[in-house]
């Protein structure tokens, strides 16, 4: 639950769409499908030279470490594909199973990142944005929970983005930018080159430019990640921003209206006690 501010009150409650974490649950699928492909390969080629086996293993989980590492830009993602490999082959060594390879890994690694699967949708789950009249709640994290609580008044953008099953399933993730620059990344772009003269290196001149473009980018705790119905909510946020943004005189005149009816409604009440 959230602690509420004074006159605050709740106007929706959003967990993200299931299908908005498909990035994360590729962790685990492609390495899933990649333990059924060797049980295949394995029995297919009647593989019998242990060495090879465990080197084509290993060679898979790494290169899918690396790419979904490059990809997703966390080189955590590669460290645990190979923590993965360690734990396996400790396994195998501990219990002298280097007869069973052709069984043992690929069916470690189905089991091992089925359970990606549980600790995606954990994950995902623990994400909850929270509407008010006065601001965004944001919060995310299973370990270190991340929260952003951000006012209306403080946003100066919002950034929409729907991807092909975004548009297809109704969803999609809103990005509030503020006046500091918060919810902004950077793309960098950059060109280089290398020369070198003789017939042995004796001389290596390196130049290269860059070029940074500011892009709407926040972690998935500091964003409406995959949000449904995407354009309800954006509508909704959109309206809170622009009345929270009125001219100084023009909130005066709400504040005064807002007296005026409170001391009417007194009126009325006090009108029907004497009654």
């Amino acid at each position: 639950m959230n602690e509420l501010l004074e006159n605050e009150r709740e106007m929706k409650n959003i967990v993200p769409h299931p299908l908005s974490f498909i990035n994360y649950h590729s962790l685990w699928i492609i390495p899933f499908i990649w333990g059924i492909f060797l049980l295949w390969f394995y029995s297919k080629f009647d593989l019998t030279s242990m060495a090879i086996g465990i080197t084509l293993w290993i060679a898979g989980l790494s290169i899918f470490g690396i790419i979904a590492s490059f990809l997703m830009i966390k080189w955590r993602i590669f460290i645990l594909y190979i923590a993965v490999a360690m734990v396996g082959t400790f396994i195998m060594w501990k219990y002298n199973l280097w007869n069973k390879f052709n069984t043992f890994l690929p069916g470690y690694t189905m089991i091992v990142f089925i359970f990606g699967m549980l600790f995606v949708e954990i994950y995902r789950k623990s994400h909850c944005y929270t509407i008010t009249n006065f601001r965004l709640i944001l919060k995310g994290g299973i370990i270190r929970k991340k929260e952003r609580s951000l006012r209306y008044d403080k946003i100066t953008d919002l950034s929409g983005e729907q991807g092909i099953l975004g548009r297809i399933f109704g969803f999609g993730n809103i990005i509030p930018i503020t006046q500091s620059g918060f919810g902004l990344g950077e793309d960098e772009a950059f060109i280089g080159g290398g020369v070198s003269s003789g017939k042995r290196a004796k001389f290596f001149g390196f130049a290269g430019g860059g070029k940074d473009v500011k892009m709407p980018r926040a972690r998935s705790y500091y964003e409406l990640h995959g949000v449904y119905p995407y354009k309800e909510i954006k509508n909704l946020v959109e309206n809170l921003i622009q009345e929270s943004t009125i001219a100084p005189y023009e909130k005066e005149q709400v504040e005064l209206q807002r007296k005026i009816v409170d001391l009417l409604e007194k009126k009325d009440k006090n009108r029907e006690g004497n009654m």
